[in-house]
């Protein structure tokens, strides 16, 4: 090898070392908030990395975001809104690289985007959130009372919903749209004896189309509603009272289907269905921000306990979730992206309870 080429990449090589030097210094002095000292435990750490390496769905990249929002991941969120931007379609719905069916699954993105519009001052974010929230105002499809399908073309409502949409729209101004819209899809789709929902309505055929009480659907409804709740203002407080009923009313519905493990069925019911880990994580976020937010009784920690310790055992070398109804059809056991972000979230609302005692 030439040595005037072997000493020209020495040259540079040594030019190189006071900035890695420089950006290892600089590691320890990130700002912590409240939440991010999570981070310092190893598999919180691995939970997200596993996290960020799974594939984005326009809900997918919401819930992942706003778990980084939650756990204080400030710099994360904003790449997150940022990415959710580019994929948003002219009509506003955000994060979409997919097919263009999803109504409600894009509006989970608003919350984060509304943030990092704030904290960088980018009024072309705060334009994009602006889009968003047009769409589900004056461009959504559906029904007759002003209820949000999920999808395009179907006319009908998922139970998913509850979560993807409602928070934004009280997030960004709108709290009483939020109401609204829960209540809309309480009354659709809550079997009044079990206190439990069905996942599909269909609207048309004024039927469901899927009538079973889906584990994961049900922990979009309670984790969606709790979401609402911390966003109502203070003014609100008989509806914010309405639906802490509405989450007792649904926590009290599932807890006689955990399983002495801590965890559910996929289908709460069905003896048969593969064991779900991630119904157990979104109903410990549940109770863990009740608690905390006084509008559920200390009584049901125990239970969350329970459902925590399950998903944490479920956790493998890598930081996947395992034992979760899996991605990308949600049709059988295996391993996904709201699982990873509902850990992350139930472990930001654990030591969010925790720290305030």
């Amino acid at each position: 090898m030439n040595s005037k080429f072997v000493c020209t990449i020495l040259v540079y090589t040594l030019m190189l070392i006071p900035s890695i030097n420089t950006l290892k210094a600089d590691a320890p002095k990130r700002a912590k908030t409240e939440t991010n000292i999570m981070m310092e435990n190893e598999t919180v750490q691995k939970v997200m990395n596993a996290m960020l390496s799974m594939q984005r769905r326009a809900w997918e990249q919401g819930v992942a975001a706003q778990a980084l929002l939650e756990m204080g991941e400030t710099d994360f969120v904003v790449l997150f809104a940022k990415d959710a931007v580019v994929n948003q379609w002219k009509d506003g719905r955000l994060g979409l690289n997919g097919h263009d069916r999803p109504v409600t699954d894009p509006a989970s993105n608003g919350e984060p985007l509304l943030f990092a519009a704030n904290i960088t001052a980018d009024r072309e974010l705060k334009k994009a959130a602006d889009r968003m929230l047009n769409f589900l105002l004056n461009i959504a499809p559906r029904t007759s009372e002003g209820i949000i399908y999920h999808n395009y073309i179907e006319n009908m409502i998922w139970v998913d919903a509850f979560y993807m949409a409602p928070p934004f729209l009280a997030v960004a101004g709108y709290p009483e749209e939020a109401v609204k819209q829960c209540v809309g899809y309480r009354r659709i789709l809550l079997d009044s004896e079990k206190k439990l929902y069905y996942h599909m309505w269909d609207e048309d055929l004024q039927e469901y189309s899927r009538k079973v009480f889906w584990g994961t659907g049900n922990g979009w409804a309670a984790a969606g509603m709790a979401r609402v709740i911390k966003a109502l203002p203070e003014t609100m407080q008989d509806d914010k009272e309405m639906l802490a009923g509405f989450v007792k009313e649904i926590v009290d519905g599932i807890l006689p289907y955990m399983r002495e493990d801590g965890r559910f069925q996929d289908i709460l019911d069905d003896p048969s269905a593969f064991i779900d880990t991630n119904t157990s994580q979104m109903f410990a976020y549940t109770i863990y921000r009740g608690v905390a937010g006084n509008w559920l009784d200390a009584a049901y920690l125990k239970q969350a306990d329970k459902m925590r310790a399950a998903a944490w055992k479920q956790v493998d070398k890598f930081g996947i979730v395992q034992e979760v109804c899996g991605a990308p059809n949600f049709n059988r056991s295996g391993t996904s992206c709201e699982a990873q972000a509902f850990f992350l979230l139930m472990e930001a609302a654990y030591y969010d309870l925790n720290t305030k005692k």
